[in-house]
């Protein structure tokens, strides 16, 4: 990539790890919001279903609208309500009135993640793809690992409705940085990317703005999602719904396990779960280089079978209580989903080139949508048979998920 490229890329996925970070410094300050709220700490894990849903639900939808009517138009709309409704939930005084705020949350922020991608998509050039979303994924869910770090140092210093405050302010930042991108709206074929003032050349660019744009009609975009979802592709979008309920459910309680399970204050917890975001920075970073070894195929079967050392790895440290194996399994989690899930997006990307914002969008429904429902099934799955059985299951669903990818996924 060239370096107009790269910063495009950067920007976005500051834009994406504000998104994933907003969700997931609540993980470790779980049983310190439970705490305040008077409930159970199981109970409190309602919160993040409450942000993953509309989070999963509307990626399409968003992908969809960025198409019509511009997707850093939209970007700037969306991130600037992500940063005020999060503040908003430092002032929720029951757990009702808080996953109302997570709701509202996770509706603005539903659209970060597709839009970048499939604007990602557009900046670079096929063959580049591969690597770009996967430095955008892995700096996105760098978000993910780092705020686990830092939310839980905040609550432990001045409490979790600091955090809250805090990571508003960084999303106002990524506003910030994405009305410095507003030219790309404007870009409509090679004549306007060459423009003086643009700022990015017809290489840099790619195909931003080649393609005209279409109206948003809800019934139009329900019929063309039905045919992406359950037409050829049906399988990579199968493949991610499977990756979120295991991969998201599993990270979902690993703040909690820490807990009570390995006796880690918020802050100790917080710091160990970074290791998922230096592993997604990490994966991302060289999933490029695998997919040119060994194939998206290939990049795939790699990151399941680091979830399942993970799942491995958790398993021991529940048997022995210890948090030692905790730590290579939370790296190796993080580095099996940035492998995974990013490869499943540049997989859409090839279904239908001129909505590439509902194809990606549709893997983020996949992705976070099974994300929410494993976080349930998950507590169904501790309530029943403790964290081993919660493990267990993972480990045995992820070997299930690439048997069946190795014979259904595309071939490239």
């Amino acid at each position: 990539m060239t370096p107009t490229q790269k910063k495009i890329v950067v920007t976005l996925g500051f834009c994406g790890l504000v998104s994933a970070a907003d969700n997931w410094f609540v993980s470790p300050a779980l049983p310190a919001i439970a705490q305040t709220l008077a409930i159970a700490p199981a109970a409190a894990t309602i919160i993040l279903t409450a942000y993953l849903t509309p989070y999963g639900l509307l990626q399409p939808v968003c992908g969809a609208i960025g198409d019509a009517v511009g997707r850093v138009r939209l970007l700037c709309i969306i991130v600037a309500g992500l940063a005020v409704s999060t503040v908003l939930c430092a002032a929720a005084p029951t757990l009702e009135a808080l996953v109302v705020a997570r709701i509202v949350t996770g509706c603005f922020a539903a659209g970060i993640i597709s839009v970048n991608q499939s604007l990602v998509g557009s900046v670079v050039s096929e063959e580049n793809r591969q690597g770009a979303v996967g430095l955008l994924m892995g700096i996105t869910f760098t978000g993910q690992g780092l705020s686990a770090g830092l939310g839980g140092l905040i609550c432990d210093l001045v409490g979790w409705r600091a955090a809250f405050i805090c990571f508003g302010v960084l999303g106002a930042a990524a506003w910030l940085g994405v009305r410095r991108l507003r030219y790309l709206d404007e870009m409509d074929g090679t004549s306007a990317i060459d423009a003086p003032g643009a700022g990015v050349s017809a290489a840099d660019a790619g195909t931003v703005g080649s393609a005209e744009r279409e109206p948003f009609r809800p019934a139009a975009f329900l019929r063309h999602a039905a045919q992406i979802l359950f037409g050829p592709g049906r399988a990579i979008y199968f493949v991610a719904f499977t990756t979120g309920i295991i991969f998201l459910g599993v990270y979902g309680f690993m703040g909690t396990f820490l807990a009570e399970r390995c006796g880690l204050s918020s802050t100790q917890a917080g710091l160990l779960m970074m290791f998922y975001g230096l592993a997604c920075l990490a994966g991302g970073s060289i999933s490029g280089r695998i997919g040119e070894a060994r194939g998206q195929r290939g990049v795939i079967a790699a990151g399941e079978t680091s979830g399942v050392i993970a799942t491995a790895l958790l398993a021991a440290s529940t048997i022995t209580g210890s948090w030692m194996p905790a730590l290579p399994a939370t790296a190796c989690l993080g580095l099996g989903y940035i492998l995974v899930q990013p490869t499943l997006v540049s997989f859409s990307m090839d279904i239908d080139p001129s909505h590439t914002g509902l194809c990606t969008g549709l893997i983020g429904l996949g992705v976070f949508a099974g994300g929410g429902i494993g976080s349930s099934l998950g507590g169904l799955a501790i309530t029943g048979g403790g964290y081993l059985a919660l493990w267990t299951i993972a480990g045995v669903a992820l070997v299930a998920q690439a048997i069946a990818g190795a014979r259904f996924l595309p071939r490239k």
